[in-house]
């Protein structure tokens, strides 16, 4: 077996979130025009863009080694997928919770006009239902038991009602401004999605590939998890240090350390990016000084 990893890319909404994910885990990635193999600065992968819907085939039939694609595809494309320890052709190595605009997870939500009759999703029996979900939206209806007829969407979903072209849609959403901003109103959530790093059972189970694999998971987690931390580092009043330390958050133990004036300390920490703009305030007025701020790259 080729020991070289061939890595997959989602081409589209998710191309440059995860392009710049990979270059805070350390791996730069070169795209160039009109070619969909980028360049990659290690010598143990091999790259390409695909697009995110045709991904999980191409795990799972081994044209790719190790890809990043939604849980909703996977769903969608109805690949035979499992844990990395069982036994299923496509493994889910792990979540990594991050999208184009946002680090939570994505939504495939029923929506119909806003000044529309229909409250839950048995007033739609008989109507017509436009989505990309296509496979999903039927199994969703089915399993309800509900008569409709689902209509493929080639883009501009939302405009679809508002058309006249569909009496409701099934699209993907994060924060529902598009949905709203088309008049729509949510009636029912069909499925939760996030992205997930999956890979090719085979190269799972081969040993050069799977150190591989192992190491970019564990990198890219690092890089995720950062983006929700930042690192304080400050010099405290030692009279004060119990009370400050007591405002202080840490993933352990905040480090403290002597300085040449007994007098002072020097605190540093790592805390949520939800809390830096509450805790510095609070801080200097503790006595807290030289407070500093800075981001991270990866927390392991």
């Amino acid at each position: 077996m080729n020991s070289q990893l061939k890595l997959g890319i989602p081409k589209g909404s998710l191309e440059e979130a995860t392009i710049s994910l990979f270059e805070k885990a350390g791996w730069k990635i070169h795209k160039h025009v009109r070619n969909y193999f980028p360049d990659i600065n290690d010598k143990e992968i091999t790259a390409r863009l695909c697009r995110v819907q045709e991904i999980p085939e191409y795990i799972q039939n081994g044209i790719l080694d190790l890809a990043l694609t939604g849980k909703d595809w996977l769903e969608e494309r109805q690949v035979s997928y499992g844990p990395k320890d069982g036994d299923a052709p496509v493994a889910v190595i792990s979540d990594l919770i991050y999208s184009k605009v946002s680090n939570r997870k994505a939504r495939w939500v029923l929506a119909v006009a806003g000044d529309s009759p229909f409250q839950k999703p048995e007033d739609l029996a008989g109507k017509r239902v436009s989505t990309e979900l296509l496979g999903v939206c039927k199994r969703y209806f089915e399993d309800k038991g509900i008569p409709v007829q689902v209509n493929y969407s080639w883009g501009a979903t939302e405009a679809k009602v508002v058309e006249g072209l569909a009496d409701a849609i099934v699209e993907v959403t994060e924060t529902e401004t598009t949905i709203r901003a088309h008049g729509l109103r949510v009636i029912d959530e069909v499925m939760a999605s996030n992205t997930v790093l999956i890979a090719n059972r085979d190269a799972w189970n081969d040993p050069e590939k799977r150190r591989k694999i192992e190491q970019i998971d564990l990198l890219l987690q690092g890089a995720l998890r950062a983006e929700s931390f930042v690192c304080l580092k400050m010099n405290a009043p030692t009279a004060r240090l119990e009370d400050i330390l007591g405002l202080l958050p840490a993933l352990n133990s905040p480090t403290v350390a002597a300085l040449k004036d007994p007098a002072w300390v020097s605190l540093e920490t790592v805390v949520d990016t939800h809390v830096v703009r509450d805790l510095i305030p609070q801080l200097r007025a503790m006595g807290a000084e030289g407070i500093l701020e800075y981001s991270l790259n990866k927390v392991i």
